[in-house]
């Protein structure tokens, strides 16, 4: 179990990390209705004490590729919508407008903010004025675990984060 007490901020990655699709053979979902939080996502992420660092408690942060805007599978306004459900869905409350991230871009576009580049988390820290050190970065896949070393934040795998159900 990770020790929440450490961090200021905790960045999720959300597709694999939060969520899965409803949806067979499709990767990330791209319409409501084709998503389910993981087992073990909600349980733990309520029993967190939420807020801002500025008051004692840890932030929340959302930082998510979505290339299925670049690829015209669904806009930009409902991909974020859908990410700031999946925090309400696993955590109980609706986001800080500010404090969820994504990447609009395809894979081959080469932008400073899909991951594992550093950009959403750097942003995140800057929004919650936190410093990498007291940040932890929780996804699946090795370009999440490549956005936090390129942040200089720490990184835990999801499956090391949530206890399966």
């Amino acid at each position: 179990m990770v020790n929440r007490l450490k961090y200021d901020l905790i960045i999720f990655d959300a597709d694999g990390t939060l969520r899965r699709c409803t949806v067979p053979g499709q990767v990330c979902p791209n319409a409501p209705g084709q998503w389910e939080l993981l087992p073990g996502v909600a349980g733990t992420l309520t029993g967190i004490e939420w807020g801002s660092p500025s008051r004692d408690r840890t932030a929340l942060g959302i930082a998510s590729n979505q290339a299925g805007i670049a690829r015209g599978y669904l806009a930009e306004e409902l991909a974020r919508r859908m990410l700031e459900d999946t925090v309400e869905a696993a955590a109980g409350f609706r986001p800080v407008p500010g404090s969820v991230e994504l990447c609009p871009h395809g894979t081959r576009e080469g932008c400073s903010c899909r991951k594992p580049q550093p950009l959403m988390l750097q942003r995140l820290m800057a929004f919650w004025e936190t410093a990498p050190e007291r940040t932890l970065f929780v996804g699946d896949m090795a370009s999440d675990r490549g956005a936090a070393l390129n942040a200089g934040c720490e990184f835990r795998w999801s499956a090391d984060f949530f206890p399966g159900d």
